[in-house]
């Protein structure tokens, strides 16, 4: 955005009632450009430029509601939310903005329209909001996995493909973890597959409670040489992705689902292999996720 056009936004938005705040969406983890003082008064925040724009929604408005306007952005949707912020009932909008000069470049404008009339005007707020869930859930039945709720791998290999595009562009990394549950051949021979099915429907659940930001993503992904459960992140210290693996591989132990036919424990477990790499250099997309599928089980 050119300093004038960023001048001249920035006087219009001040002047405005509405809270309203101006992210861009191409660069990682979605960094807030501008507010105007009205939003910094809900938020109780006088600065949040610079911050990714799915963490201060998440600190408003909790995880799950994070998550559904994250999914919006990536799917660059012009939608709407019916949200309430200390005790005060908001119509949240999204909508996507275009410069004509600079067309490569996307961001999303997000006011909170209050409720001028009340109750009805909240409650048709809630009806637009069911409508876009609604269509939402078609959606995602495309797009999740059935086993384990996560991405399917085709949903996530779009999503990787398009982190991937905005971290090369940023010259930022990305990391990739893939957890293998250890020996889940004989687990499955042992109880069957629906337990084996149900055993991985809870380590998945136990892995997405560990997503530290709503552009996290976690994935199912069957490979020639086993399953996997995937999380792409935007960190980019190696030491940190790998701590945040042994978190996740500690409360997975913790569960207490037995497996006599461990050869490690008599809980099931897994083993994981990360990998930080800054996208736009040598290899591509594909190339990364295929690295850190390529392992032998041990951590």
């Amino acid at each position: 955005m050119k300093p004038l056009q960023r001048k001249l936004l920035q006087q219009i938005i001040d002047g405005l009632a509405e809270p309203v705040l101006v992210t861009r969406i191409d660069s990682a983890d979605w960094p807030v450009v501008m507010h105007n003082p009205a939003f910094a008064h809900i938020a109780g925040d006088d600065d949040v430029c610079g911050r990714p724009f799915a963490d201060i929604i998440e600190s408003l408005l909790g995880r799950d509601l994070a998550l559904d306007v994250g999914e919006a952005l990536r799917q660059e949707d012009e939608t709407s939310f019916a949200v309430e912020i200390t005790r005060r009932e908001y119509l949240l909008v999204l909508k996507p903005l275009s410069l004509q000069n600079n067309p490569g470049s996307k961001f999303y404008a997000a006011y909170w329209r209050s409720s001028p009339t009340g109750h009805d005007a909240f409650a048709q707020g809630d009806v637009h909001q069911a409508l876009v869930k609604a269509k939402r859930r078609i959606r995602d039945l495309s797009r999740d996995d059935p086993v384990t709720g996560l991405l399917n791998e085709a949903a996530f290999r779009d999503v990787l493909a398009h982190d991937w595009a905005v971290a090369a562009r940023e010259q930022t990394r990305l990391a990739l973890v893939a957890f293998s549950l250890d020996d889940f051949d004989e687990y499955r021979n042992l109880f069957g597959g629906h337990a084996a099915d149900s055993c991985q429907r809870r380590v998945a659940q136990a892995i997405k409670r560990f997503l530290r930001r709503a552009s996290d993503v976690a994935a199912h992904i069957t490979a020639p040489h086993g399953d996997f459960l995937l999380v792409l992140s935007h960190a980019s210290e190696e030491q940190g992705v790998r701590q945040f693996a042994e978190r996740i591989s500690k409360a997975v132990r913790e569960l207490g689902l037995h497996h006599p036919r461990s050869k490690s424990s008599r809980f099931v477990t897994v083993s994981f292999n990360i990998a930080v790499r800054p996208a736009g250099g040598e290899g591509t997309a594909k190339e990364f996720l295929a690295a850190v599928l390529d392992f032998d089980g041990a951590d």
